[in-house]
């Protein structure tokens, strides 16, 4: 699942120790089933189903004793023993769950306060569970990789914006882009203009801060591949904006993506101790 979904992670993720490894897949597993229930529903009345039975699926995994997992997919028994393995928050799922319903039908977000939230509930949470998979949980751990989690969610809202419009869906603040002479026409007609590209050079300086504030906790990971895992994802998907920008911003052009040579090379770069 995560070898077909999360190319990047799973690129990455060979550097973890094996449980490590196989805990991370466990729980990208959970994530990404959460996702296809979801987007799969063909309604709002399938949707609301879909919430709720996964919501049971996950007090159930929490609940002591073997219940009624006998007979549940592999992964899914993978799950319950990682989360239990690693002391892992159930309420970073509820939360995940929570971002899930923030996508459903027509998605118009007002304000960056929102965008937080959102960013939090779809990407921070895993950046947090990340923390109980690779490390003991800390302050000085879990705050950067909240911070990393909103990186790379911003980095995919800018990447993504012509496919999140045909999905009925705009993350981009409704008050940034007046702030800019901009506004969600200017989005569906694809403009790209002066205007869109100071929107998008502000937002991708949003982003990087971002990901220059998960630096400390980066570095304080333990030093046996989780520490270089966790700085890869951090390279790679901060060179997603590298490829927006020399794409002079037409991320309606094509999806934008880093290339596998290229994440060879960020991956030797961090060998070498940078960039």
């Amino acid at each position: 699942m995560t070898r077909h979904h999360a190319k990047t992670f799973y690129f990455a993720s060979h550097v973890l120790p094996a449980q490590k490894r196989n805990d991370a897949y466990a729980v990208y597993a959970f994530c990404r089933h959460v996702d296809d229930q979801i987007d799969l529903a063909p309604d709002e009345s399938a949707r609301q189903r879909a919430l709720a039975d996964l919501s049971h699926l996950l007090d159930t995994a929490y609940q002591p004793g073997e219940n009624s997992f006998e007979s549940v997919p592999p992964w899914l028994r993978a799950f319950r023993e990682t989360i239990r393995r690693r002391a892992i928050p159930s309420g970073y799922f509820k939360d995940l769950l929570k971002g899930v319903e923030m996508d459903r039908g027509r998605v118009r977000l007002q304000t960056w306060d929102e965008l937080d939230l959102y960013c939090y509930r779809v990407a921070s949470v895993v950046g947090l569970i990340m923390v109980h998979v690779m490390a003991e949980p800390s302050p000085e751990l879990l705050k950067p990789a909240r911070d990393l989690g909103t990186a790379m969610q911003l980095t995919n809202i800018l990447r993504d914006i012509a496919e999140d419009w045909r999905r009925n869906r705009l993350y981009l603040p409704a008050d940034e882009l007046e702030k800019f002479g901009l506004t969600a026409e200017d989005i569906a007609r694809q403009r790209t203009g002066d205007s869109f590209r100071a929107m998008m050079r502000f937002q991708i300086g949003r982003a990087r801060a971002y990901y220059g504030h998960a630096e400390p906790g980066i570095a304080a990971l333990p030093a046996d591949g989780s520490r270089f895992c966790a700085r890869l994802m951090s390279t790679v998907y901060g060179a997603i904006l590298d490829e927006i920008e020399r794409a002079d911003y037409q991320v309606y052009r094509g999806r934008v993506s880093v290339s596998f040579p290229r994440k060879l090379w960020l991956a030797l770069g961090q060998c070498n101790g940078g960039p």
